[in-house]
């Protein structure tokens, strides 16, 4: 391994959470010296000092190989996270070390699940902080970091291709060296788009940053205890839902759009799956909404059965409502909707509605071939015909993905969590979406959970952001070192 560029890469990563903890410390002088100043100024003097050292220290080189992209993916993110709860756990309160390494996972991961039972006791800072994680995380601490990689080098494409899966390119054209910018592009003109909209619809700039941060990043975090539902309007309402879901498609496709000033690219199947699953979805959320009695009127259900399904199908986990209150079939449902999520080449977390497609296609292919056993049947996405080699990966992830949940809710149930709680909990952590059940619900707080529990949490969290097969490379690499 080259240790001269994970260093380097991996002290960008720092510098880019450095960057924002100094935007706060600016925030927090604006606010008057709040709270969190102090906090803000030592977070960010470490975190800067070990992230600029390699710069000074270490020779610059551009020899990147396989193993050093993933020592970089997994480094990043789990040193962002080690530096990203000082400013938590500087301030106190609430949070103890468990307590500010969930809410710092959280937030980077974009899973937007919190501790916090009441956010409004938090300076503003620390809040804009909060948020800050969930836009860094949002295209992925590794993201950034493709961006000072060198153009020529082969890896900066296979760095991409670890964050964003392939699948949903179809209609996609660009030069590989420029595929990052394209994505960062797309990330912040959403961010933009959605601030100046809130800030329109009656939002404080303050509250509308931040939450442009959170919706851009499918995160979920709120400067409210009643998420959205505290500002109680449908056009924010509205707003929040427009840019979930543009959020969550593949950024590649919304590139194009606006490139080629045409919606042709919207034809893509895996777009038309995903959106035929939140237009299913949300009619059966919105008719047992409905169902339940007279609390919901037929608008109520019809604003809450779309928003929640795109909160959660996105993986953002933004409320309107407390699913505490809902029927039973509708919970259920939001926990189904958590698996699948958003398209590859987004900010969403989960299996990805790509993978969904792809084995529902796989499947079809089989029993075709089991009716007809001389035919050849191909797997086919859109104008690609995809060969075993490049379906195989995906399959295996969606049972790695399951085997995950399995394990994790064995462990949560050791911990002391009911089953149910457990099931929930575990997909909302690895789908990155945040909200499960009961006290852990849409307005709810992770800050009951046993500490195990917590940790597990965490743990599904990185492997959700991650996509698990990083991380299983590490463990091998790890391994196959110490057997030499």
């Amino acid at each position: 391994m080259n240790l001269k560029v994970i260093s380097r890469n991996v002290g960008f990563a720092l510098l880019a959470s450095a960057f924002f903890m100094f935007l706060s410390i600016l925030v927090s002088l604006a606010e008057g010296n709040d709270s969190a100043l102090a906090a803000m100024i030592i977070s960010f003097t470490i975190t800067f000092i070990v992230g600029v050292f390699p710069f000074i220290f270490v020779r610059k080189s551009s020899n990147i190989t396989l193993k050093d992209g993933y020592m970089i993916i997994v480094l990043s993110w789990l040193l962002s996270f080690v530096f990203g709860m000082l400013p938590y756990l500087l301030w106190g309160g609430p949070f103890s070390v468990i307590n500010a390494l969930f809410e710092a996972v959280s937030g980077y991961t974009t899973t937007g699940a919190t501790i916090l039972t009441d956010v409004e006791q938090l300076p503003d800072s620390l809040l804009f902080w909060r948020s800050s994680t969930h836009f860094i995380g949002g295209l992925g601490v590794v993201v950034f970091l493709l961006l000072i990689i060198p153009s020529s080098s082969p890896m900066r494409l296979r760095l991409t291709n670890m964050e964003v899966s392939s699948l949903s390119k179809e209609g996609y054209r660009t030069r590989t060296n420029k595929t990052v910018w394209v994505f960062a592009a797309v990330y912040l003109g959403i961010t933009v788009s959605a601030f100046l909209c809130y800030w329109l619809a009656g939002m404080t700039a303050f509250d509308a940053i931040n939450h442009a941060f959170s919706v851009v990043s499918t995160g979920g975090f709120s400067t409210k205890n009643l998420s959205i539902a505290s500002f109680d309007s449908n056009a924010i309402n509205i707003i929040t839902i427009v840019f979930m879901f543009l959020a969550s498609v593949h950024f590649g496709l919304i590139f194009v759009v606006f490139a080629t000033r045409s919606l042709k690219p919207f034809k893509n199947p895996v777009l038309k799956f995903y959106a035929l699953m939140i237009v299913i979805a949300s009619v059966m959320m919105a008719i047992s909404l409905k169902m339940k009695g007279s609390e919901f009127s037929w608008g109520d259900s019809i604003m809450n059965g779309i928003f929640h399904v795109v909160s959660s199908i996105s993986t953002t986990g933004f409320a309107i409502s407390d699913n505490n209150t809902w029927p039973a079939f509708a919970v259920v449902l939001m926990v189904i909707i958590s698996v699948p999520c958003g398209m590859a080449g987004s900010t969403t977390g989960g299996v990805k509605a790509d993978r969904i497609y792809l084995m529902l296609k796989t499947i079809g292919q089989q029993v075709k071939k089991a009716l007809h056993p001389a035919s050849i049947n191909q797997v086919h996405v859109g104008n690609h015909i995809l060969t075993n080699e490049e379906v195989y990966p995906h399959l295996v992830y969606i049972a790695l993905y399951f085997v995950t949940i399995a394990i994790s809710v064995a462990l949560s149930i050791v911990s002391g969590v009911t089953i149910d709680a457990s099931v929930a909990a575990c997909i909302s952590a690895l789908s990155n979406v945040g909200p499960a059940l009961g006290d852990w619900g849409t307005l709810g707080s992770f800050n009951s959970a046993p500490v195990m529990a917590k940790f597990i949490f965490v743990v599904d969290m990185f492997l959700g952001r991650v996509e698990i097969y990083p991380i299983l490379a590490v463990v091998a690499m790890a391994f196959s070192r110490r057997s030499k």
